[in-house]
């Protein structure tokens, strides 16, 4: 493991000229990832399907017999498609019919179901079907798509990930500008021992439980717009 990660810290000055680096990675992105993406995200759930099977169950009984979440997300080139994952908050509402602050709907499996990112098992099957990657920037709220700056957009020139540069670089808890910039950085210096780096670093922050939640509350405060 010591010896991978000094690799991957001097693989930057290993690498080739610039045109024959380019050729690798749209070689890699376009064919090699998608591939990888459907036969990892396919294991993958076959191995964890017990625990799939178990969190389902139990998000049942938490949550009145609907364990998942579906919700639009845009993907690469700003695509709609139904992102799926486990419910970790109930719908509970106030005296005006408005949904609760996060933290207060955030169930007790849905705590524990959150810090061991398992909430994140049942996008593999949008991987498998070709919405999403293994690896890329985290699909957000179609209501974000007008807030972007032109830079921004950029960061839909690639499929959206399960995990990502800004997620095990802070996740939760770095503030929107600092996300952003990581998945334009991944974006333009996509490639498969980048991609390979970001899933051993998910591991070590899974295992951690680092970035979960914001600095301010249970989960990540809404996108309104780039500061001028």
């Amino acid at each position: 493991m010591i010896v991978l990660f000094c690799y991957l810290s001097i693989y930057p000055y290993l690498l080739p000229s610039p045109n024959i680096l380019q050729m690798r990675n749209s070689l890699y992105v376009n064919f090699i990832k998608p591939f990888l993406d459907v036969l990892v995200a396919s294991v993958a759930f076959i191995v964890l399907l017990p625990v799939f099977l178990a969190v389902v169950a139990l998000l049942a009984i938490a949550n009145s017999g609907k364990p998942f979440f579906f919700q639009l997300r845009p993907g690469k080139n700003e695509r709609i498609f139904r992102v799926i994952k486990f419910k970790t908050m109930n719908d509970r509402k106030d005296a005006n019919g408005d949904l609760l602050p996060d933290d207060k709907r955030l169930t007790p499996i849905g705590k524990f179901v959150r810090k061991t990112s398992l909430d994140e098992i049942p996008q593999l099957l949008n991987v498998i079907k070709g919405d999403m990657s293994i690896v890329g920037p985290r699909p957000l709220l179609v209501e974000y798509l007008p807030l972007y700056n032109d830079q921004q957009k950029h960061r839909h020139d690639v499929k959206p990930g399960i995990t990502g540069w800004a997620q095990v670089n802070g996740r939760n808890a770095i503030g929107w500008e600092q996300k952003f910039e990581y998945d334009l950085w991944y974006v333009s210096n996509i490639s498969f021992i980048l991609d390979l780096r970001i899933l051993l670093l998910t591991v070590k922050n899974v295992i951690r439980s680092e970035g979960i939640n914001s600095a301010t509350s249970a989960t990540m405060e809404k996108f309104t717009g780039t500061r001028k």
